[in-house]
Formats: structure tokens, C-alpha cells, sequence
């Protein structure tokens, strides 16, 4: 907790929380991040889930996970930037804690379905195996209780 107290009360965490610029800005390029993030990798997920069966997976996987990527990107710094602002508040909330280690899962669904599925994205034209089909829904699920529990620590 010191850690989160000197960060809080650092230069960043006073800019972040004082200036009338820095949240909101923060605000709006983790929502941008968001939607980036979410509206990438969910369409994906539909479509491997067995949704938009005459979409060929491997082109909407190379058009779109960039997209989720850059949005990942986007979320970081903005993120920490509206920790920075309220860090101690936020350190000891249960919904933070709990949206943090969702989106650990999620990114290591992610990692661990590129490595067990990437290269045989080209080879299922319309059928989706049944391990890559419940990888995608749980990143599907996973990603929007992320959003969901980082709607609500405004709330809590």
C-alpha cells in the first residue's frame, strides 16, 4: 500500500486528479480503448462462437485483432492515469481487484488461444472446433465483465 500512496501523492497523481483535463481525457481514451478493445475481439468472438458462419474466420482475425489491440494499448496508460488519480480508493476496492484479475484471464485466454489456434485459423473455413469455440465465448464473457466491473467502481 505504500506504493499506492506515493503514487497517489506523486506529481502524476496530483496532475491526474487535479487538472482539468487529465481524467477526463483518461476517461475518454479508455472508453475509446473500450469499445476498441471489445468491439474487435467481440465481433471475432461471435463469429468463432457460431455467429456470422459465412464470414471466413482468418480474414476477420487479421482485421480485427489489431483493432482489440490497439485498444488494449489505449487502455493501459489511461488506466493507470485514473488509478494514479485515486489510487488508494481503488487499491482497496473489491470490484478493481476483481476486474484486475479478469483481465489477466482474459489476456491469458487470448495469449493461450493465438498459440493453440492461430495457425489453423485458414483451415476451418465454416466450422469452428469446439475448444476454440468455448475459448471465444469465455473471451466474450470475460471482456464484457471487465467493462461492466469498470462502469461500477464509479458506483460502489
Amino acid at each position: 500500500m505504500d506504493a499506492v500512496a506515493a503514487l497517489q501523492a506523486s506529481a502524476f497523481g496530483a496532475w491526474a486528479r487535479g487538472s482539468a483535463y487529465a481524467y477526463p481525457l483518461a476517461n475518454l481514451i479508455h472508453l475509446l480503448g473500450l469499445l476498441l478493445l471489445v468491439g474487435g475481439i467481440g465481433v471475432l468472438d461471435l463469429r468463432l462462437a457460431g455467429l456470422f458462419r459465412a464470414l471466413p474466420v482468418a480474414p476477420l482475425s487479421r482485421a480485427l485483432t489489431p483493432l482489440a489491440i490497439t485498444g488494449l494499448v489505449l487502455m493501459l496508460p489511461s488506466g493507470f492515469t485514473m488509478f494514479a488519480a485515486d489510487a488508494k480508493a481503488l487499491a482497496g476496492s473489491g470490484l478493481f481487484r476483481w476486474k484486475l484479475v479478469l483481465i489477466g484471464l482474459a489476456v491469458a485466454n487470448a495469449v493461450a488461444f493465438r498459440w493453440a489456434w492461430g495457425r489453423r485459423l485458414d483451415r476451418w473455413g465454416g466450422a469452428v472446433p469446439p475448444g476454440a469455440r468455448a475459448m471465444a465465448i469465455g473471451s466474450l464473457v470475460l471482456w464484457l465483465v471487465v467493462g461492466a466491473l469498470g462502469r461500477l467502481i464509479a458506483y460502489a
